[in-house]
């Protein structure tokens, strides 16, 4: 069994799934638990300044071999599992030398994974495909990352004739309830710049991700019986959709893809006298994404002078930036990477995320961070998948990305 494999599996054995709107840091104790595993594996590899703080963060430090003078980059992944689905009890099997065909999860439930419906399997043919038996994700985002990062380490730290500048690895929690980033120690990280391993598919390399905004939408009604209330009800719920129908029709995720950007109301409750509108307004392009602040700002003007001054507020909230601005001064990141892959016998492939990554805000905060592949698929569900030689391979395109750097 291959090293990665044998941390891979290990990290998915605990429940580290995040929680929403919940004040405490890390948002589940559980996190903090594998957190000090990871760090105990670090100390037992003799990586040096391992520490995990207050919140759960974890770092250390691979040693520099060489002499003179080089940048410090760094690889970072998340510990936690995404609330979308459950993380406890994770039961994961090895489809070995997968045949290519569908792929039965559960004997019990009858839940098969088909290709039909996830057609990257048929590039796995011959391969070890882990996956879970249908009941929980996988883990595979982030613990996957997690996995590649400790074997790299493990392989640097046991091979110190390798010449290499000072490394340094981190992992965050929260990330997937869009807190990875918010009390990383970048100052303490000391990288010139980093790598977030957190990617899909192998050779995906991601530098562009979406501008992001939340919008709360509040609508105040007026709620009287609806048998005396011609001329008196201002029905809240009818308004919130008043509010909704003004925005673009087809821009919002269902007919969007690549660089466009839409508006996504994922939240929607109420009642006659008040109800609430939640989005998220996503755009690649700085003045787009701007625009659509100011849609959104002027359908509460319209309204208002529709309905009255203050029935409706709205409240807009940035939540991160495209990192490509960033990344743009830095080039090389890319070219290391895209090189690497080359290297790897894997065909580089730079998308743009259709979301954020920790990345996009270190990016922000003085820590230029591009996101690499890890090699797994469908996230977040059942279905989650990943290949064994994948994770290696990863493990090598990190290993191939330190040695051009420091060549």
């Amino acid at each position: 069994m291959s090293e990665v494999l044998n941390h891979f599996l290990k990290y998915v054995s605990y429940d580290t799934e995040s929680k929403e709107d919940v004040e405490e840091f890390p948002s589940t104790e559980s996190q903090r638990v594998l957190a000090e595993v990871l760090a105990e594996e670090l100390r037992a590899m003799h990586a040096q300044d391992v520490r995990v703080d207050q919140n759960s963060y974890v770092y250390a430090t691979i040693p520099a071999t060489m002499d003179k003078k080089v940048p410090v980059i760094g690889f970072i992944a998340h510990m936690d599992t995404a609330p979308a689905y459950s993380g406890a009890n994770v039961h994961p099997q090895i489809v070995k030398q997968y045949d290519g065909g569908d792929i039965l999860m559960n004997q019990e439930t009858g839940l098969t994974m088909k290709t039909a419906d996830f057609p990257d399997l048929l590039k796995y043919k011959g391969q070890d495909i882990v996956t879970t038996d249908g009941t929980t994700l996988l883990g595979a985002d982030d613990k996957a990352g997690v996995a590649e990062i400790m074997t790299m380490a493990e392989y640097l730290l046991a091979h110190p004739e390798i010449p290499h500048g000072t490394i340094r690895i981190g992992f965050t929690p929260d990330e997937e309830v869009g807190h990875g980033a918010d009390l990383f120690d970048v100052a303490g990280f000391a990288a010139d710049a980093a790598y977030t391993v957190d990617g899909g598919g192998l050779g995906e390399l991601e530098y562009e991700n979406f501008n992001a905004a939340s919008a709360k939408v509040d609508i105040h009604g007026s709620s009287i019986h609806p048998g005396s209330s011609k001329g008196k009800m201002r029905n809240a719920i009818l308004m919130a959709m008043e509010f909704h129908n003004m925005l673009p029709v087809f821009e919002n995720p269902m007919y969007t893809e690549g660089y466009e950007g839409f508006f996504h109301l994922y939240s929607i409750k109420g009642d006659v006298s008040h109800a609430t509108l939640e989005y998220i307004i996503r755009d690649h392009d700085a003045a787009s994404f701007d625009i659509r602040k100011k849609t959104i700002e002027h359908i509460t003007k319209i309204l208002n002078e529709k309905w009255g001054k203050g029935t409706v507020s709205l409240t807009i909230t940035e939540q991160y930036r495209n990192m490509k601005e960033i990344i743009d001064t830095c080039m090389e990141l890319i070219e290391h990477a895209t090189a690497a892959c080359k290297e790897c016998n894997i065909s580089p492939l730079i998308t743009p995320i259709r979301g954020g990554t920790d990345g996009a805000q270190l990016s922000f905060m003085g820590l230029p961070c591009p996101n690499l592949g890890t090699g797994g698929h469908a996230y977040h569900g059942p279905y989650e998948h990943i290949t064994v030689e994948g994770m290696n391979i990863a493990v090598d395109v990190g290993l191939k990305i330190i040695e051009l750097f420091y060549k």
